[in-house]
């Protein structure tokens, strides 16, 4: 196996935990949320975290199953770009773009934003492998 196709099933990994986890560790899945002035509640931003990058693990796994079966050099050299770019998003996400819960003793600081920026990270690091792998690559004839 190629370090392409390695890099495509670890993208597909990530995108999955990126996609559940989060729908675990997040404030309302352990039944909390902010109560208003009338009774009624409101999901917390740590829901809002969780939903976003369940969305954005969509993309993600396409790029890693895309790589996987990607032949061409500009499609792998294009996907892995996509790849960096995407890690940056999940992790902006809880960072700064929607964030999570400002209690520290929260499970969605403790556990679910650590992990998604630990998956962020390797999400670009394993793209700019394949990235620079890619470009070793020799064109072979179809």
């Amino acid at each position: 196996m190629t370090i392409i196709k390695v890099a495509a099933v670890l993208i597909v990994v990530m995108a999955l935990v990126i996609a559940i986890v989060p729908q675990f560790t997040d404030c309302q899945s352990q039944g909390r949320a902010i109560e208003l002035a009338n009774g009624k509640t409101v999901a917390m931003k740590c829901h809002w975290t969780a939903t976003a990058e369940l969305a954005l693990a969509i993309p993600i796994a396409a790029v890693g199953i895309l790589l996987g079966f990607s032949r061409r050099k500009e499609s792998m050299r294009n996907l892995s770009i996509l790849g960096i770019v995407l890690g940056a998003v999940a992790i902006l996400v809880p960072t700064t773009l929607i964030g999570v819960c400002a209690s520290p003793d929260m499970l969605c600081n403790s556990v679910m934003r650590p992990l998604l920026i630990l998956m962020g990270v390797l999400l670009v690091v394993i793209s700019v492998i394949s990235l620079i792998a890619s470009r070793r690559i020799t064109e072979q004839p179809a």
